[in-house]
């Protein structure tokens, strides 16, 4: 058996024996329900000699003879507790000495400082609340092994606090978009995450079987379709925050399993949508970070959010990179050109995919600071209006941030006849791939709108700065352990 299964084995057993010892003072090892104040609350309201109950689970303890110092942590907060023979029953004091670390324990007492400045609870009585039979990761150096973390994501919260604080943040993000929203007069709604067809989007779905329906169903790779049913039945401010799943790789900045937020707004269009990112970036930092600047990633680069933000078309961002000449270059050339910036380009690509490369792997790298990029080839996004000045572009936005694009932002295509077309492109042999229904919705009349979509995972990630999107997803996906 490996060393570290047994000692792991003799740690399990030492600790049954001392929850045994604990019941042999009449404890039950997985108590009851303790009425208590939180720890942030204790320490918000801390006034000495205040009565208090507070519970957690016991972090630390420096035994001293007689008397002892322990921390306890709750999950809003942690305190140090005080035990001193001669402030309890004698029953109480000797059974401390069997409580282990990860063990949940409620405590009353009282509030005092101590002689170094520390507010302390001075436990007149304590209950043990659950036994912890395995131990916990070492104090100081937490889960070493970073997939760990992840796998056994409940040892990375109880043993991190910047672990904690980070996913704290993502729950104040998510509860600030809404607030922000609802106070524009949007309306939350819910669309299905099992469809008949994937739309909305270029990704392979995962498929299930639906079997009252007898059918093959597909989870959802985008709410988009579904929400611009809702705009054409008469809702005119939206938004749904939910799952999307895409059968595709895994890395530092995709997960198979993502949530979003799409917002969709009658009467508008890309510069309604650009006024919404102008307004929630400003909003979110102001109100879960409290600044509007952020470190981004272990380089500390410093991202600046007071609006406005940026603006610059596809093409000029493209040639900042590759020389002015760049879209007057024969395809072979422009080949040729991209090559030698490091890029591995595709034979049969034309001049459109080279440059949809070269934006991808170089240029927009360079956008460090929030930027909106316009002017996309139609191409690439096949369910919005053209510009009025150019029927090649797309009269969308791409945001960036820090070389990662954050959200599109759109004037959503509602001309039922351009919209069959360029779904008709996007299918090339596949004609099945166009949501005929979604064709029928649109022709029954969607009045203008302004639509976007904002990687929620992504989103976190730029406020957190971090830059490993597993970092802000409680259960992300894996492998099974132990395979290659």
């Amino acid at each position: 058996m490996p060393e570290h299964v047994l000692e792991n084995n003799e740690y399990r057993e030492q600790r049954i024996a001392n929850m045994r010892r604990l019941e042999a003072f009449g404890m039950r090892p997985y108590g009851q329900a303790f009425e208590r104040t939180r720890l942030s609350d204790v320490r918000a309201g801390f006034e000495e000699n205040k009565a208090v109950r507070a519970a957690g689970r016991l972090m630390t303890v420096r035994r001293m003879g007689k008397a002892s110092f322990a921390t306890i942590s709750d999950g809003s907060g942690s305190f140090q507790v005080f035990v001193k023979k001669d402030l309890l029953a004698p029953e109480l004091f000797e059974a401390f000495a069997y409580l282990d670390l990860g063990d949940f324990i409620g405590v009353e007492g009282r509030l005092f400082v101590t002689k170094t400045g520390e507010p302390t609870i001075e436990a007149h009585a304590w209950t043990l609340l659950g036994k912890a039979v395995l131990q916990p990761p070492e104090k100081f150096h937490g889960l070493q092994d970073v997939e760990e973390r992840y796998r056994k994501r409940y040892l990375d919260l109880m043993m991190s606090p910047e672990s904690r604080d980070r996913f704290s943040k993502r729950s104040a993000i998510l509860r600030e978009i809404r607030s922000f929203l609802h106070g524009r007069g949007f309306v939350e709604v819910e669309t299905p995450m099992m469809q008949a067809q994937a739309g909305g989007a270029a990704a392979k779905p995962f498929v299930t079987r639906h079997n009252a329906l007898d059918c093959e169903m597909v989870m959802r790779i985008a709410p988009e379709l579904y929400l611009k049913r809702l705009i054409v039945g008469g809702f005119d401010k939206i938004f749904e925050i939910g799952k999307n799943f895409r059968n595709e790789g895994i890395d530092r900045t995709h997960n198979p399993e993502f949530t979003v937020l799409e917002v969709y707004e009658a009467y508008g269009d890309r510069t309604s949508m650009r006024n919404i990112i102008e307004g929630l970036l400003p909003h979110l930092c102001d109100t879960v970070l409290g600044s509007r600047t952020v470190e981004y990633g272990e380089a500390r680069e410093v991202l600046d959010f007071p609006p406005p933000y940026r603006e610059v078309a596809y093409a000029d961002i493209v040639r900042e990179v590759m020389g002015g000449d760049w879209f007057e270059l024969p395809d072979a050339d422009a080949r040729q050109r991209a090559e030698g910036k490091g890029l591995h380009i595709d034979p049969a690509w034309g001049h459109l995919m080279i440059t949809r490369e070269v934006y991808d792997k170089l240029a927009e790298k360079t956008l460090r600071q929030p930027t909106f990029v316009t002017r996309i080839p139609r191409q690439f996004v096949p369910l919005a209006k053209v510009c009025g000045d150019d029927p090649d572009l797309a009269d969308v936005f791409e945001f960036v941030v820090a070389g990662k694009e954050l959200c599109p932002g759109y004037t959503e295509q509602n001309d039922p006849a351009a919209q069959r077309a360029a779904l008709t492109d996007q299918a090339g042999d596949d004609p099945e791939k166009i949501d005929e229904d979604f064709i029928a919705a649109l022709e029954h009349g969607m009045p203008p709108t302004g639509g976007l979509g904002i990687g929620i995972d992504r989103l976190v990630m730029m406020l957190t700065g971090t830059e490993v999107i597993r970092d802000v997803i409680l259960f992300p996906q894996m492998k099974a352990a132990g395979r290659n």
